[in-house]
């Protein structure tokens, strides 16, 4: 067995972050070869994930980035199993890196394109992986969203204080000065926590699923199945009226005022700024 310098593994662990005991055992089973010492230490994540795959990762933390121009932004949640590791050094570190491979990632979502996605020659897997084998915990990509702005538009996003609720935003505007404008930027960050905090189902009627829309149908048909037969129509299409107002974005009554609409907000937010908007698009993610 090769003679193990000190130093070599001094170096290791700095490179792994691993336990000096842990990176000499390495060294000494690859004939001191650093790389061949890495990639043993990175199999020994593999082998921990592998272990723990029925593991349940309801514990992490929210990462949001946007691009320098504004035009990109991408949201994704880095979860584990428990909060002890969340807050880990290896842990944090993780997810410190993973905005890089975000904006890295030329996919608009999809969880495996983005464990693909490169940085500096290094896949985020293999981020995922090292972290894997100094926590010896589950650690997975969640969900993972991107959106670009083709056009006149605005990318608002959002992550609650306790980092496990994440929104964000896409919207489009008659002019880049309307998206621009200080006052709608406001509004756009106001209407992405409101959507944090009402976790509504679409945009608007036509993205709710059709199976969604019949099984609320039927409930409400049997809450008045004892009414007179000519007014039970009527009845259950004001009830299914309410179950949009109350599940669809722009219907919502807006959560800092609940007598007016998110869809009046955007557009007198947007008429003050001198023009006009739709939200395009949203996501909410959520850990736990």
């Amino acid at each position: 067995m090769a003679e193990i310098d000190a130093a070599l593994v001094v170096k290791l662990r700095k490179m792994s972050g691993q336990g000096m005991m842990d990176c000499k055992k390495a060294l000494e089973e690859n004939n001191g070869n650093l790389e061949d010492a890495m990639t043993s230490l990175r199999k020994k994540g593999l082998a921990t994930l592998a272990k723990r795959a029925d593991k349940q990762a309801t514990e992490g933390k929210v990462i949001c980035i946007s691009s320098p121009d504004g035009k990109e932004a991408a949201l994704a949640t880095l979860c584990c199993e428990t909060d002890f590791v969340a807050k880990t050094d290896a842990f944090v570190a993780t997810a410190d890196v993973m905005g890089g491979y975000l904006l890295a990632c030329k996919a608009a979502d999809g969880v495996e394109n983005l464990l693909g996605a490169e940085k500096d020659g290094k896949k985020f897997s293999d981020i995922i992986t090292e972290c894997v084998s100094k926590t010896g915990e589950k650690t997975e990509v969640g969900s993972f969203a991107k959106f670009k702005i083709e056009g006149a538009g605005s990318i608002a996003t959002y992550v609650h204080f306790n980092g496990k609720i994440g929104v964000m935003i896409e919207f489009e505007t008659s002019t880049q000065e309307v998206a621009d404008n200080e006052q709608f930027k406001l509004i756009g960050k106001d209407i992405a926590m409101h959507i944090a905090a009402v976790n509504p189902l679409s945009l608007d009627k036509s993205g709710i699923a059709a199976d969604v829309i019949e099984r609320e149908r039927a409930i409400a048909a049997d809450q008045v199945k004892d009414k007179p037969a000519n007014i039970i129509d009527k009845i259950v299409d004001g009830k299914m009226n309410k179950f949009f107002a109350e599940n669809c974005l722009l219907s919502q009554g807006f959560v800092k005022d609940e007598k007016v609409s998110v869809e009046k907000v955007l557009t007198d937010a947007a008429k003050a700024a001198g023009g006009t908007a739709k939200i395009k698009r949203f996501v909410r993610f959520a850990i736990g």
